[in-house]
């Protein structure tokens, strides 16, 4: 049995009161980060290999099913309006396509065969990186899509919560965060998932930093898509110049790009 699947170290969580089951859930939540402490250089050989694809005009492609596959298609999501990418920079795909964000397609990550013409429905090649997400470790269209990418000359990568699993011995760089027996006996959206989304969070963001879409500290090229975002984008270009917050404003309501803005000022 996959150390996901094992039974709960805690028993009669209906006889718990609220205090008892957030306490407990918390205790459990607090091991995820040292799990994923574990796997940082696996995490770091990722990265690189993921800058130098992308580098290469290449893209990042997450695949999963049902809870994983929705972690990757938020990860990939975000990536846009924060670094100002275009959208098929980062792409993720899911059994069961974007209705199965809402409601669980069945049968749709038993078959390899769907998660292939998803990827050549993306002109996927070998310039690209696929990484797989699954809990288990054992999801068929996660597999099918890693076998794919591997048989083009692609690399691939992985994230699982179980050790020795078959979507890991597909993938070139694996990365395998063991969380353990879940609160709820099975249900690997609780620790399983918090690794998946933390590790998500890692490659995205130091790949872009990587890729130049961050100066300092900011988000400098990310959308001015709503007043919030432009009332941050203007905090930025106070910071990094002379400028007071109206002239800020007008300027960069003018240009359109934080980082235009601030590279006005940089050599005066």
């Amino acid at each position: 049995m996959s150390s996901t699947e094992t039974t709960s170290k805690y028993n009669d969580l209906e006889k718990m009161s609220v205090s008892e089951l957030l306490t407990n859930i918390n205790i459990e939540d607090k091991t995820v980060p040292l799990a994923i402490e574990k796997e940082l250089a696996k995490i770091e050989r990722l990265v690189i290999k993921v800058v130098s694809q992308m580098k290469n005009a290449g893209r990042l492609f997450y695949i999963g099913a049902g809870t994983s596959g929705r972690l990757g298609i938020v990860d990939a999501s975000e990536c846009p309006p924060t670094y100002g990418v275009p959208h098929d920079w980062v792409v993720a795909m899911m059994a069961g396509g974007d209705g199965a964000m809402r409601k669980a397609a069945e049968g749709a990550e038993d078959s390899k065969e769907l998660a292939i013409k998803d990827l050549q429905s993306y002109n996927f090649s070998a310039k690209d990186f696929v990484v797989g997400i699954a809990a288990s470790g054992r999801t068929p269209y996660v597999i099918g899509g890693m076998e794919y990418a591997r048989s083009i000359g692609a690399p691939t990568g992985c994230i699982v919560c179980n050790a020795n699993s078959a979507v890991a011995a597909v993938a070139d760089f694996p990365i395998e965060v063991i969380t353990g027996p879940e609160f709820v006996t099975g249900s690997t959206r609780m620790k399983a998932g918090t690794a998946q989304k933390l590790v998500l969070n890692m490659i995205t963001t130091s790949t872009m930093i990587q890729l130049g879409k961050v100066i300092g500290n900011k988000m400098v090229d990310m959308h001015l898509s709503n007043e919030k975002l432009v009332d941050r984008g203007v905090k930025m270009i106070v910071e990094a110049t002379s400028l007071k917050y109206e002239e800020a404003k007008e300027l960069l309501l003018q240009k359109g790009s934080v980082r235009l803005v601030i590279s006005m000022f940089e050599n005066r």
